[in-house]
């Protein structure tokens, strides 16, 4: 999974690079100009969105996005905590809104949330038989049972 991260606090910006790239390919930016090239250079899974950008309105960046006709899932993370703030993030086109400060693991989880809605399933596990993949946990199951693999194994799994 390949996420765009917008965020242009340098120090939550690497927290956040580092925590995400522990699960996911990311690329991170600072500004909007940096998000709209990156956009256009690869296919993202998964936006996530600061509002308080120094080039500009996160929101606005957004409603270009859907204007577009991109239905990729956005996740705007923001210290805007009003509820208006919060109801026209959703309905300008943002599938979640997280208030900072907030904690990793709800992040995490909500990122988690929002790709398995991208990719149209409602169970985090991936099946081919006896055999599943639970990608949040990085783990194998094998008739339900965890599966002890060699590395190599692993990744060609």
């Amino acid at each position: 999974m390949y996420l765009l991260l917008i965020e242009d606090d340098l120090s939550l910006g690497r927290v956040l690079s580092r925590l995400l790239a522990q699960h996911y390919r990311v690329d991170w930016v600072r500004t909007l100009a940096a998000a709209s090239a990156q956009w256009r250079a690869a296919e993202h899974d998964l936006v996530i969105l600061d509002l308080g950008l120094p080039d500009g309105d996160g929101m606005d960046w957004l409603a270009g996005l859907r204007a577009g006709g991109s239905d990729v899932p956005v996740l705007i993370v923001s210290a805007r905590d009003a509820l208006d703030d919060r109801v026209h993030g959703l309905d300008a086109g943002a599938d979640d809104y997280l208030i900072k400060p907030f904690e990793a693991d709800e992040l995490m989880a909500r990122v988690r949330v929002l790709l398995r809605r991208g990719s149209g399933r409602a169970t985090p596990a991936l099946s081919a038989g006896a055999l599943s993949f639970l990608p949040e946990q990085q783990r194998f199951l094998l008739d339900g049972e965890p599966l002890a693999l060699p590395p190599m194994a692993y990744q060609l799994l």
